[in-house]
C-alpha cells in the first residue's frame, strides 16, 4: 500500500512496485484515508510519506503497527532530518529511504522490507543503531531479566547479531542458515519475549549487552 498527499508521485510509486511486480492492494493520499483503508487491504508492506494531511506519517504508522505487528512500514520522504528519522523508527517502521533514491533502489527496499530486513538510505543506519543504544541506556520499567523467557542458543544467536545491525540475509550467510530459518527465529523470539517488531528485540538485546558479545 502507497500512502503520499502528491498525486502524481504516488500514482508513480505505485506504478514502479506493479511493474516490478508487486500486488499493490490501496493508494491513500492522508493519514486518516490511510488508517481507514488499511485493515481492509491487507497490506504486507506500507511505503509512507511523513509529511500527511489529516494526520502525521509517524501516527499512522504507530496506530497501524500498533494494531497490526506484522505490518511492515518503509518510510519514504524528502526529509532526511535525524529527528524525523528517530521519530518514524520509534513509532514502529522498520525502514527508511529518501525520496531521491531512484525507482530500482526503492523496489529492491520494499523487497527487503517484505522479507524482514530493515532497510535505510545509506548514512542513516548508524544513526539508528546509536539511538537503540541510547534508548538501552534507559531501561523500560518492565524489563526483567530474572523473568526473562528462555531463548535457545540459536535465538540467542541471532538475537546478538540483529542487535549488531545485521540484515537478515547478512545474518544467513554468517550462521549457514536460510533467509527463512532467520525469520522464523525472529518471530519464535518475538512471541516468546512478547514484543511486536525489530525496533523492541533491538532494544531489548542491547539492554541485555547483546550486541557487544
Amino acid at each position: 500500500m502507497v500512502v503520499d498527499d502528491h498525486p502524481m508521485w504516488r500514482d508513480a510509486v505505485a506504478r514502479d512496485l506493479a511493474a516490478a511486480g508487486f500486488d499493490v492492494v490501496a493508494t491513500a493520499g492522508d493519514g486518516p484515508e490511510a488508517v481507514r483503508r488499511a485493515p481492509a487491504a491487507g497490506p504486507d508492506v506500507l511505503v509512507l510519506d511523513l509529511n500527511l494531511p489529516g494526520m502525521p506519517g509517524v501516527q499512522v504508522c504507530k496506530e497501524l503497527v500498533g494494531a497490526h505487528p506484522a505490518l511492515r512500514v518503509l518510510v519514504l520522504s524528502a526529509s532526511g532530518e535525524h529527528a524525523d528519522v528517530l521519530e518514524a523508527v520509534k513509532s514502529g517502521a522498520t525502514g527508511y529511504l529518501l525520496k531521491s533514491a531512484g525507482a530500482q533502489e526503492l523496489i529492491d527496499a520494499v523487497r527487503r522490507t517484505a522479507a524482514g530486513d530493515a532497510v535505510f538510505t545509506p548514512g542513516l543506519a548508524g544513526l539508528v543503531l546509536g539511538e537503540y543504544r541510547r534508548l538501552a541506556a534507559d531501561p523500560a520499567p518492565t524489563a526483567s531479566h530474572e523473568t526473562a523467557p528462555r531463548l535457545t542458543d540459536r535465538e540467542t544467536e541471532v538475537l546478538r547479531l540483529v542487535a549488531k545491525g545485521l540484515s537478515y540475509k547478512q545474518i544467513a550467510e554468517r550462521l549457514v542458515i536460510s533467509h527463512r530459518t532467520v525469520q522464523n527465529h525472529v518471530q519464535n523470539t518475538l512471541g516468546k519475549l512478547q514484543l511486536h517488531n525489530r525496533v523492541e528485540l533491538v532494544r531489548y538485546a542491547i539492554e541485555r549487552g547483546l550486541d557487544d558479545a
